[in-house]
Parts: C-alpha cells; structure tokens; sequence
C-alpha cells in the first residue's frame, strides 16, 4: 500500500503553516513535504515534527525569488554562486529536520541563454549539488514540471532528465516523477513509471484537468496506486494538489488505499 505523504504547502492552507503538521496528523499521514522550510527556524519545525510522530520526507533547495516569479535558478548561469550557497542552506535544514531526500527545481530558462549553456549549467550545478548532498546522505531529486503551468520551465520531461542525469553521473541524483505534470507534458504514465522506476527516488500526485485531489480529473489513480504496488515502489507519495473545497472534505479519495 502506498505511502502518502502531505504537502502543506498545498494541503491544509486553511491553518497557519506551523499548526499544518497537526492538521495533518490529525488526518492520517504519517509524513509530510512542502516547497520550502527557509522562513522558519529549523527547530521550529523539528518540535512539530517531533510532536505528531511525522517524517520529514523532502523539501526544495532554495529556488530563488518565489514571491517575484522565479522558479528555481539552478539553469541560470550568473547565478551558481548563489545556488550553491543555497545547497549548503538546505543541507542544514535537512539534517536538522531528519530529511533524507531534497528536491532541485531547474528554473526557467532565461531570456538570452541558449539551451546549450542552460543544460550545461544544470549539469554542472546537479553535480555540485549530489557530490555535497552525498557526504551527508542526503538524496537529491530534481523534477521535470509541464510548461503550461509554468511556461519556460527548463526540465520538463522525463527522458530529458534521464538524460541530464546520465551526464551528471553521480548514483546520488534520483528523478522526482509527479503524475500530474507528467499527465500533461507526455502520458503514458505507468509505463513510464515501470521503465524507470529504479531511478524513481520520490512520487507526487494531483488529478487532471485542475490539479485537485484524486477522483476529481482523468487519471485513474486507482490503478496507478495498484501498478505501484505490483511494481514494489516502496518510497512516499506526495500530495501535492489544490484541494477543490476544504483539505478535510477532499480526504475521502484516501479511504481504502492506506
């Protein structure tokens, strides 16, 4: 059965950030994700944590200027400085809060660097990133994301960031395969997800049309959560959607697969 993890940067909106992890205790999950840990104290968090029994399961390297656009800077070559400052950031909230894995968000491809030299940073800065991450066993991700959502996104789908991987070669780089984004960028999800699921390091879902909670959308996650099993994947599964009421009243989708 899988493993669900709650993305409070999603779920539970309805609370203040630091009262989410009880809301999502209270619900079920057993772990929990979001965008980013940076505007807290890592001690803040880990009393949470620590007080409803929940694991730490991912967070985000820092990705630049959230509120002004940007997502992600690891693509932007006049950039690296500041990017591999914000690894050493993330190293120190991971350890504190016990998270094993962190994810890398490529960024938008800026305006007047070639495809070229935005892959080449990539690379260069996912090798810094899992030869740092590596030494504290800590497990980088990085995410293709569709670009109708955000259009530019650099990594956006996953043979691309087979491929990225390939050149980076580090055993310490892993892929972050969301359903939803994938759904939109290229389909044919379980198979997708059956090639390469020995480089599949984490899961996220939402539904489609409308990134909502399972049910509400195309995707049959039933099956996808019975292949998953049959598969063996045994790591976590975020939830990443919008909740299309209340968090509370959209749970129901849970019954029966955890």
């Amino acid at each position: 059965m899988p493993k669900f993890a709650a993305n409070l940067s999603m779920l539970f909106t309805e609370e203040e950030f630091l009262d989410r992890f009880e809301a999502a205790a209270e619900a079920g999950f057993r772990g929990v994700e979001y965008l980013f840990p940076y505007a807290y104290q890592p001690a803040e968090i880990k009393e949470r944590l620590g007080a409803h029994g929940l694991t730490q399961v991912l967070h985000n390297l820092p990705a630049g200027d959230w509120g002004a656009g940007e997502r992600g800077i690891a693509c932007h070559p006049n950039r690296v400085s500041e990017f591999r400052e914000g690894v050493e950031q993330a190293i120190e909230y991971a350890t504190a809060l016990g998270c094993q894995q962190v994810n890398c968000l490529a960024g938008i491809q800026p305006q007047g660097v070639s495809q070229e030299q935005a892959r080449e940073t990539l690379i260069d800065n996912l090798r810094f990133a899992a030869d740092k991450l590596s030494r504290e066993n800590i497990l980088l991700l990085a995410e293709p994301i569709n670009t109708r959502d955000i259009p530019g996104f650099f990594l956006n789908r996953t043979e691309q960031a087979l491929s990225l991987f390939d050149a980076v070669g580090s055993d310490n780089l892993k892929l972050q395969y969301d359903i939803y984004h994938m759904q939109i960028m290229e389909g044919d999800l379980a198979m997708t997800m059956e090639k390469h699921l020995a480089r599949i390091a984490h899961i996220q879902l939402a539904d489609n049309p409308g990134r909502h909670e399972p049910g509400t959308g195309e995707i049959n996650y039933p099956f996808l959560f019975a292949h998953l099993d049959r598969l063996g994947y045994d790591g976590w599964i975020g939830c990443e959607y919008k909740p299309k009421a209340s968090t509370r009243e959209g749970l129901g989708w849970l019954d029966g697969v955890r």
